[in-house]
């Protein structure tokens, strides 16, 4: 499967490079303002997402959605999020109407993902549950992987984290964007237990659905950076001491 030059590639990927001389990359999920996709941008976001799934909170018309993705600088990778579809022909002319470059799809239908939505970069989302073994994801396609708190009711964005020892050793298997509950809090802890190559977050920096809240988004950026560097210490000491 080739590798897409969007943000998140696989031969980019922690798994390919363990001593984490890549940044954690960070999506901001839920946009729905300019302002708010505006300033993701200033801080260092890779990419966004716009959700097209009607029921949620955080859903965004894809004509609004296209109106603030034209504004956008190049090199961020902009994504589509879709819950229970099966039709790939109806996510491919959304994803294209709103001209997003990726599509994030989450269950329990999955469209084919080698047909009308070859063209664009496909994140599966993966539901974790206290079973969850990182090896099952040899067995799905895509080019990243969406690990999320399984929800019986929600397919997405429930706000709730997981327990993220059950997600160690999954970049071994796929290019790993972490989400479920993240926050400025917890997202240090999040990335040196699963070392994932993104992070994903909503409402951990909203002051409501759908509205970023500037002060909890820096404070988020910030954590992600000082986990990184924490990692990137720690691991220079490590070949110090090996050497």
């Amino acid at each position: 499967m080739a590798d897409r030059e969007i943000g998140f590639t696989a031969n980019e990927s922690k798994r390919a490079n363990p001593k984490w001389e890549i940044p954690t990359r960070v999506k901001i999920c839920g946009i729905t303002r300019w302002e708010d996709a505006k300033l993701a941008v200033k801080l260092g976001a890779a990419a966004l997402g716009f959700n097209f799934y009607p029921p949620s909170p955080r859903y965004i018309d894809p004509a609004a959605a296209r109106a603030i993705i034209l504004q956008l600088p190049p090199l961020i990778t902009v994504v589509g999020v879709f819950a229970n579809e099966a039709d790939d022909e109806r996510v491919a002319r959304v994803a294209r109407e709103s001209r997003v470059t990726a599509v994030q799809l989450h269950g329990p239908q999955f469209p084919p993902l080698n047909k009308a939505l070859a063209e664009f970069t496909r994140i599966r989302a993966v539901a974790v549950i206290n079973e969850f073994q990182p090896e099952r994801l040899r067995d799905l396609s895509g080019e990243a992987f969406l690990l999320d708190a399984f929800d019986a009711e929600l397919p997405g964005g429930t706000g709730r984290s997981f327990n993220w020892a059950l997600a160690r050793g999954a970049n071994r298997f796929g290019t790993i964007i972490l989400a479920g509950g993240l926050t400025p809090e917890n997202v240090g802890q999040a990335i040196r237990e699963v070392r994932p190559f993104a992070v994903d977050v909503a409402s951990g920096v909203e002051s409501g659905p759908g509205e970023k809240d500037p002060a909890k988004m820096r404070a988020f950026f910030a954590a992600v950076a000082d986990a990184d560097q924490a990692a990137s210490l720690t691991t220079e000491c490590k070949m110090e001491t090996d050497l």
